[in-house]
């Protein structure tokens, strides 16, 4: 009898599988076809990082299998932060959902206080390699780095971890300016009504594609003072007496703990999703993302709108995040010395 009850089941299974098919996986085409893929941007509309989002938005699409309609959503908050953990933690794991954080945020985790490890998303690309500023406004009594170092003026920032912040505490910690730091603005957007409304005198952390693509008019009139630069070297159309912060240092442990800083710097624009989503889905954003660097119509808005592209590929984020996870923890805890705030 058992063995009758087995032949049995035996016969029914096969007779279902015949009626239904097999169960085929679902294609990266079927999975995007009219779907919404949500670009999630961790600033405010109108900042430098939300116009290369939106921009990025415009044209991978088309080139995702399916075509799905990428559309944005800003949520600002932590230098990023907030963003970063949405995306991580909260937003479906499927490939549904980008983001774009911080260039210093895949490293905060070593130098900061943020509980994340910076390898652990899914890196799809970054669209440029950027320069860091700070900036005084034209009203404001320090003009030049030796002003910096000598009287006394506020700058404001997003949060721990934030280019922004970092910079001003490097600027003060490192270097001795007098720097008071007024930080929990929602973006850089908000930054910069506060120095125009002369609430502060400047900011860090304000990459130069950004300055030349949302205030071209500062620029123009003067409006603001080139401070320093924070990057590894300098964008050849940015003017000649505005000095490397690098080249301020007063001894080769400075410059490498200034080079664990400006690491993130090669990260400009970058774009991940969530760890854990399908590995042919990861492969598809990558490739969407990679041709997308090459669209001509893509990069003929970006010359439009001044912004910068060069690109990098997420596997590169990825091997140059890892090498910078293995320094010695005593250049890392230096760096972490080098932007607390005091």
């Amino acid at each position: 009898m058992r063995l009758q009850a087995a032949v049995r089941a035996v016969v029914v299974s096969a007779m279902l599988t015949m009626l239904t098919g097999p169960i085929k996986a679902q294609s990266v085409e079927e999975f995007y076809k009219g779907r919404n893929v949500t670009m999630v941007i961790g600033f405010s509309a109108g900042s430098g990082y939300d116009i290369y989002a939106r921009l990025l938005a415009r044209y991978m699409g088309r080139y995702i299998p399916g075509r799905p309609t990428v559309i944005s959503q800003n949520m600002p908050g932590a230098g990023s932060l907030r963003a970063a953990q949405y995306v991580a933690s909260v937003a479906p794991k499927d490939g549904s959902v980008l983001g774009t954080m911080s260039r210093s945020l895949p490293v905060e985790p070593l130098i900061g206080d943020a509980k994340f490890d910076g390898r652990a998303f899914s890196w799809i690309g970054n669209i440029a390699n950027n320069n860091s500023l700070c900036a005084t406004w034209h009203e404001s009594g320090v003009k030049t780095w030796q002003d910096a170092m000598t009287k006394p003026f506020v700058l404001g920032g997003e949060g721990p971890g934030s280019d922004l912040d970092n910079f001003a505490l490097i600027m003060k910690n490192m270097f001795g300016a007098k720097v008071k730091l007024v930080s929990g603005y929602p973006g850089g957007t908000e930054v910069n009504l506060a120095v125009e409304r002369r609430e502060l005198d400047g900011r860090c952390g304000w990459s130069w594609d950004s300055i030349k693509s949302t205030k071209p008019d500062w620029l123009r009139d003067k409006k603001i003072n080139l401070i320093s630069v924070f990057a590894l070297e300098k964008a050849p159309d940015m003017p000649a007496d505005v000095p490397l912060a690098i080249d301020k240092a007063q001894n080769e442990e400075q410059r490498e703990v200034l080079r664990v800083h400006l690491a993130g710097q090669a990260f400009g624009r970058p774009f991940f999703a969530a760890q854990g989503i399908p590995e042919d889905r990861k492969a598809a954003l990558r490739a969407a993302f990679d041709a997308t660097m090459k669209d001509p119509e893509f990069v003929a808005e970006a010359e439009k709108l001044r912004l910068e592209v060069s690109p990098m590929q997420g596997i590169e984020i990825e091997r140059v995040l890892n090498e910078i996870y293995g320094l010695p923890k005593e250049l890392i805890d230096k760096a972490r010395a080098a932007i607390r705030a005091q």
